[in-house]
C-alpha cells in the first residue's frame, strides 16, 4: 500500500467544522453522527440528530481521536471512524461481529464520503490513507474491517455501506479472515 494523495487529520476540535462539512446536515445517515456502534440502539435512537452530534463532539475532545477526516487538496471529502473494539459496545454484543480470535485490533467501523464526492472511487484511497496514519499512531499491529459485499451487483446505500465495501478493502491490501454471513466478510490488514 503506497502513500496516498489523500491526507487525513485526526478529529479534534480543530477539525470539527471539516467533519461537519463531510457529514452534512443529516450527520451522515439518519442523524447518526457516527455513533451507531458506540451506543445501544435505544441510546442511539434517543440521541438521533443533535444528541449524537453532541456525543461525537465530546469524543473529538479526547486525547485518542475517534477517527480521521480525509482531505483532497485541503477539501474535506471523507471520514473514517476507528478504535479498539472495547469502544464499540454494540459491536461487542453483535453475534455477527464477534471477535475472530484474541488478537488486538484497531476496528474500522465507519467510512463516509461527502455527498457530491460519492461515486469517485475514493474508498480505497481513504482506506490506504487511514492505514498509513494508523501505522504511525496505533498501538495494535492489525486493522480489522467489517465491510458489506453487496450481492448480484446491487449497490449498498449510505446507511448499509457505512462499514465500507469489501472490494475497496481488498484493493487496499486487506485479506479475509472470516465470513460470518455471505455478504459480511471480516478483513484484516497488518500495519507492521
Amino acid at each position: 500500500m503506497g502513500t496516498s494523495q489523500m491526507q487525513v487529520r485526526p478529529l479534534t476540535p480543530d477539525t470539527w467544522d471539516d467533519f461537519e462539512t463531510v457529514m452534512g446536515s443529516n450527520g451522515g445517515a439518519r442523524g447518526c453522527w457516527c455513533m451507531h456502534w458506540r451506543l445501544s440502539i435505544q441510546e442511539w435512537m434517543e440521541g438521533k440528530g443533535d444528541g449524537n452530534r453532541a456525543a461525537m463532539c465530546e469524543l473529538a475532545k479526547r486525547d485518542t481521536p475517534p477517527g480521521v477526516v480525509a482531505y483532497l487538496d485541503d477539501e474535506p471529502v471523507a471520514w473514517c471512524a476507528f478504535g479498539d473494539r472495547s469502544e464499540y459496545p454494540r459491536m461487542r454484543r453483535s453475534p455477527l461481529l464477534k471477535p475472530v480470535d484474541d488478537e488486538r485490533v484497531v476496528s474500522l467501523t465507519c467510512l463516509f464520503v461527502k455527498k457530491g464526492r460519492r461515486g469517485e472511487g475514493l474508498f480505497t484511497e481513504l482506506i490506504s490513507a487511514v492505514c498509513d496514519h494508523l501505522a504511525e499512531t496505533a498501538e495494535a499491529r492489525t486493522v480489522e474491517a467489517y465491510p458489506m459485499e453487496p450481492a448480484d451487483g446491487r449497490k449498498a446505500g449510505a446507511d448499509t455501506a457505512m462499514t465500507g465495501i469489501a472490494s475497496a478493502f481488498l484493493e487496499a491490501g486487506f485479506t479475509e479472515v472470516a465470513r460470518p454471513r455471505s455478504d459480511r466478510p471480516v478483513l484484516r490488514y497488518s500495519l507492521r
